[in-house]
């Protein structure tokens, strides 16, 4: 295969790309850019973002000596070729998958990956940490935040440019701007202003000039306005100017005779530096361009045509939340939807169409959105907050101070809990359960089904007190019949769905159907719990005093999860059983497919079976 891309196949590492002439790196970015196309159409993972960034890669690379001097990714799905430049082409075939290369940057897996992401917006502030920490030691090595995609709307990053501007630290940020939404278009006028005022001679100058006209500070104010007013002219700088950065750009992100002077330029100056560079989503790939919300995350697919239309028959627990919300909102005037960036993969598109008026993407910024809930519900509206749990994490202080303290009327749909897949660790939703129910005045509710999913939602929705559905990535195991019911199911209240003998499993969420084809085996009971806050505790009671052996089994780390809730309630009513709690490990868990990864886990149904029969031999 790499005889089809002859320039890509000589480079083992960044040292071999800077031994290339200039005028080779334009058909090696053809290269890369093929290369990725093929490779993720047959992995999956995020195609659109990381087509955007080859150019910008490659310039990188050639212009600063990495690993020494230091390049920090944001979010990490725009680093794609970052890896393919480091050592990692020939692994680009196991991207994503059990036992193969992460699709994010990983400190483990390479010294080219200097600091692990998958979340947004923390590049400045690990990437100032290292700046400093070379002050202090001494060291000569330069360090490059990439931000972009949409993370600089977190307040971190602008958290980190604050501080930055103050410590004047050996700091460059580049905004890969690929939306547009800061720039006009890029020109020949703004590529020249670029390189001009990133050149040594602009700069001396500027700096021989503060010298001379600090002997007058009203002749020396007189000059920083008209400098900033003359580039205020053509750049839209001054915000950044403003945290103390010497902002240039915009520049054209895909043109590497602009990139590579202007890089090697802003490398040799000093202090806090800030390019602007702008991108498109998807270059190079007609179909990733026109769509590249649809191209940013995928699955396998055939390049010559695209995905699919169609890509899932069966129904998914997303999808069943996004008609929830239209239903419910067809009732219910005061219902307000919120994502922090997440339309599409909180299954909101719908939703904002219908309902524009009624629907707030905030950005990449978690913390804000569930303020704003509180703010909504406060003056009551009824705020619907749907966001991925591994998200939630990042907005944990205001869950509890301004929600659930106050205990507001806000609703929280929370996707991709459990298990995730693919992009391992930093997604895995492993650890709302804990999470949430050790707090005060929250609900926290585990629908095993997508009918499930609606009812509890409505139960949710009509509880006057903050409470969270928290339901899987894909499809539950169940061929549930549809329906438009937004009947509730109860709060607090499970069911027995298989009457066995000896041994009963107490199932939260999607598990349950591993839990029935186990128990086939063992002839035991399975209790759908539902809800982890507030228990079953007389559906408890009962099992415990019919039961010999009392199993849970949830998709959320056992420590401090449903099964340490029902280990605790049993305490209270005085029927202490044998208890065997089945869940995530203590560990961070790595990427691969759903299945694969439950089974290594020993959460599918034939080691739940192994299990409990081994448990179980201990007391019967």
């Amino acid at each position: 295969m790499m005889s089809e891309y002859p320039l890509l196949a000589q480079i083992a590492s960044p040292s071999d790309l800077r031994q290339l002439p200039r005028e080779a790196l334009p058909q090696l970015a053809r290269e890369m850019r093929a290369f990725l196309l093929e490779t993720v159409s047959k992995t999956g993972g995020h195609l659109s973002s990381n087509l955007g960034t080859v150019e910008l890669t490659i310039a990188l690379h050639y212009v600063f000596e990495t690993p020494e001097d230091r390049l920090v990714w944001d979010v990490g799905h725009q680093t794609y070729a970052h890896k393919i430049l480091t050592g990692r082409r020939q692994a680009m075939a196991s991207l994503r998958k059990l036992g193969g290369i992460s699709g994010f940057p990983r400190r483990e897996e390479s010294p080219y990956d200097t600091f692990g992401v998958g979340h947004s917006s923390t590049s400045i502030s690990a990437a100032l940490g290292m700046a400093v920490a070379a002050q202090r030691k001494g060291e000569q090595r330069h360090v490059v935040a990439i931000i972009g995609d949409g993370a600089m709307s977190a307040g971190q990053a602008f958290e980190a440019l604050n501080n930055a501007g103050v410590i004047d630290a050996n700091l460059l940020v580049i905004l890969n701007d690929n939306k547009m939404s800061i720039s006009p278009p890029v020109g020949a006028l703004n590529k020249y202003l670029a390189r001009l005022l990133s050149g040594r001679t602009f700069n001396a100058a500027r700096r021989a000039g503060e010298k001379v006209l600090s002997l007058s500070p009203t002749l020396l104010e007189f000059a920083k306005r008209a400098e900033e007013h003359v580039k205020g002219m053509f750049v839209p700088g001054t915000l950044f100017e403003e945290f103390g950065f010497n902002y240039i750009g915009p520049i054209d992100g895909h043109d590497l005779d602009s990139l590579i002077p202007t890089l090697a330029n802003l490398r040799a100056l000093s202090g806090p530096r800030f390019l602007h560079v702008v991108t498109k989503k998807g270059q190079g790939y007609k179909l990733a361009e026109a769509d590249p919300v649809r191209y940013h995350g995928v699955t396998e697919f055939d390049a010559s045509r695209g995905l699919p239309d169609n890509p899932a028959a069966r129904k998914s627990f997303t999808q069943a939340f996004g008609d929830w919300l239209c239903d419910m909102a067809e009732l219910d005037p005061q219902l307000i939807a919120i994502t922090p960036a997440m339309c599409e993969g909180s299954g909101m598109t719908r939703f904002a169409q219908r309902f524009p008026d009624r629907f707030y993407d905030v950005g990449i910024a978690e913390q804000h959105a569930v303020t704003f809930a509180a703010g909504l519900a406060c003056e009551g509206l009824k705020p619907v907050v749907a966001i991925y749990s591994t998200f939630l994490q990042r907005a944990y202080d205001q869950l509890i101070h301004d929600v659930a303290l106050q205990n507001l009327d806000v609703t929280f749909a929370i996707d991709r809990g459990g298990i995730v897949g693919a992009d391992g660790a930093t997604h895995q939703g492993a650890f709302d359960l804990s999470f949430l129910a050790c707090i005060p005045n929250m609900v926290v509710l585990a629908p095993a089904d997508e009918v499930e999913c609606r009812r509890l939602l409505s139960a949710a929705y009509r509880h006057p007190g903050p409470a969270a559905v928290r339901y899987p990535r894909g499809a539950s195991p169940f061929s549930a019949p549809p329906t438009s019911t937004l009947d509730p199911l109860p709060i607090g209240k499970g069911e027995i769905r298989r009457q066995g003998r000896g041994i009963a499993l107490l199932a939260f969420g999607p598990l349950l159907a591993a839990c029935l084809e186990a128990a086939h085996v063992l002839d035991a009971t399975v209790a759908n719990m539902r809800a982890i806050k507030p228990l079953d505790v007389e559906l408890l009671g009962h099992l415990a005093e019919t039961h010999e052996v009392l199993v849970t089994v949830e998709e959320n780390a056992v420590i401090g999860g449903a099964g340490a809730e029902v280990e605790r309630q049993l305490g209270e009513l005085g029927r202490r059983r044998p208890l065997l709690r089945l869940g995530l490990p203590d560990r961070f868990i790595e990427h691969g497919e759903q299945k694969e990864i439950l089974a290594q886990l020993g959460l599918d149904a034939r080691h739940i079976c192994d299990r409990v029969r081994s448990f179980a031999a201990r007391y019967t």
